[in-house]
């Protein structure tokens, strides 16, 4: 599913108008007739006696909250609409759909100051549910004094509220909040996912997000030169490889993952774990010979390669006399260490594969201040940060970091050449070539030690298996998120440890499968 800012939104809107002839105000109308369905739902399947406050801007946002009121009038419902805009002041689709509405009897409740907040107040004692159709998708700069008391007074009940498009307050293509958001239950977004409900903190505050059809034409929708996309489900199972019946493991590539130190042995036994999970045809896990004992009895389905390592740790001696011509992808960095030589190591290391490589963990930390090393690798690289290893390669702060997601992993991974993952709340993955992916799955019971190396795994695997970075990637961190989100409903969130998404990943690939 494509993702849009608002300017691409209201392009859509346009040239369905101007070039197919779909007049805005049956836009309009199929908007607020869908909103009121998903009402109807959040009310138990009636609105029948059901009190209902409507908050109407003068816009086209509050246009579709007309046409809602109108809808629920008709299904019987207490409508109790206020319109924080005089009457005056609304135009186009929206003034006729306001005028429907008075004409069918429906009420209008003023909310221009500061006594007004009263009968605001009053109404929402004996009120089910809320519809927040104030602001649209044009919102930026800050909420007026008198609209930030009234979204307090309704986060503040916390009554179910439904926001139409995008909940006020929320700048929409940044997914930042002003002064005050109003917090929904559930967002009905039009025509496509806006980006801002997608990053955070505005997916918190969007609640559950709907995305309906209002009659924009498909293909206006599914744009290619929309490079943005929402991974689901659906889009990871088109992805997926059907397996011949005569395949053998030759078919499913031979992966290497490399990495491990003295204390760091679990970091990479999770990570071939993740691996072997995800459908590699042969798995090799390269490690010091100091911990091959405790590694490779507890990946007993991979086979092994001991390294030397006088100090416990891999250097780039420890590379010499090496081919790895054999294997078809690599992973590189769980549990490696940090140590002055890790950058020749991994140095070394790209310049002897000619596979898609993982730099993940260590192996990231070692490109602090030696980020030209990328260029030594003679195949396609994937990076898998998290924001402090991130800021580490930017020389940014974490906080810039987390205030720019988007920015900072677009243009690196264009600077660079790469495909980066940056996980987090809605890991990002973005290309080389411009394309971005936004990730739903995964839960704050993942923010534990070890569940990046099993995302490692999970990758290298698939691009083991000759899925393209762009789709190893985006397909690697949804399966791992759902992983995650399977695992949390066993263990919740406290308990969960990285070793319960590895258990989770074959219910996760068969929900893909299956869906």
């Amino acid at each position: 599913m494509r993702v849009v800012t608002a300017a691409e939104m209201n392009r859509m809107d346009q040239r369905a108008t101007e070039e197919y002839g779909i007049p805005s105000l049956l836009l309009m109308e199929n908007a607020g007739i869908e909103v009121a369905k998903q009402v109807t739902k959040l009310l138990g399947g009636t609105c029948e006696g059901k009190s209902i406050l409507i908050l109407c801007g003068k816009g086209s946002n509050g246009g579709d909250g007309f046409v809602v009121a109108r809808h629920l009038l008709n299904k019987g419902a207490d409508v109790k609409l206020f319109l924080l805009a005089p009457e005056r002041d609304v135009r186009g689709d929206a003034l006729t759909n306001l005028t429907i509405y008075k004409r069918m009897g429906g009420k209008i409740y003023a909310l221009m100051d500061q006594k007004d907040l009263n009968a605001l107040r009053m109404g929402l004692l004996s009120t089910h549910l809320v519809v927040d159709a104030i602001y649209g998708t044009g919102f930026s700069g800050t909420v007026p004094k008198l609209i930030t008391r009234a979204i307090e007074m309704l986060n503040e009940l916390a009554l179910p509220t439904l926001a139409v498009d995008v909940p006020s307050g929320l700048e929409v293509n940044t997914g930042k909040i002003s002064n005050i958001c109003l917090k929904a239950t559930m967002t009905v977004t039009f025509g496509l996912p806006k980006l801002g409900l997608l990053l955070e903190p505005g997916a918190s505050v969007a609640g559950k997000l709907v995305v309906v059809d209002i009659s924009i034409p498909r293909d206006l929708l599914d744009n290619p030169l929309l490079t943005r996309r929402l991974l689901t489900s659906k889009v990871c199972k088109s992805w997926l490889r059907q397996r011949d019946p005569e395949a053998h493991k030759g078919n499913f590539g031979h992966l290497l993952i490399m990495g491990g130190s003295n204390g760091m042995a679990g970091a990479i036994t999770l990570t071939v774990q993740g691996a072997l999970r995800s459908g590699t045809g042969k798995t090799t896990v390269a490690v010091p010979e100091g911990i091959a004992s405790y590694v490779i009895p507890q990946v007993s389905e991979a086979m092994s390669l001991s390294l030397s390592a006088p100090q416990g740790r891999l250097e780039a001696s420890a590379l010499e006399g090496k081919s790895f011509d054999s294997f078809t992808s690599f992973v590189v960095g769980p549990g490696l260490g940090r140590y002055g030589e890790a950058a020749l190591f991994l140095q070394e290391f790209l310049e002897k594969t000619k596979g898609p490589v993982v730099i993940d963990a260590d192996a990231l930390m070692a490109l602090e201040g030696n980020i030209e090393s990328l260029a030594a690798a003679q195949g396609p690289l994937v990076l898998t940060p998290h924001p402090g290893e991130m800021a580490r390669l930017t020389g940014l702060t974490i906080e810039e970091i987390q205030q720019n997601r988007l920015q900072v992993v677009t243009h690196f991974a264009k600077d660079w050449g790469v495909t980066i993952a940056l996980k987090g709340a809605r890991t990002l993955i973005a290309t080389a070539e411009g394309e971005l992916f936004i990730n739903p799955t995964g839960n704050p019971g993942m923010a534990t030690a070890g569940s990046g190396d099993v995302l490692a795994g999970v990758l290298g695997s698939l691009l083991a298996q000759g899925y393209s970075p762009a789709q190893g990637a985006a397909l690697a961190v949804y399966v791992h998120g759902l992983a995650g989100d399977i695992a949390v409903e066993l263990y919740g969130h406290k308990a969960m440890k990285a070793g319960d998404i590895v258990a989770s990943l074959p219910a996760a690939w068969k929900r893909i499968e299956e869906d």
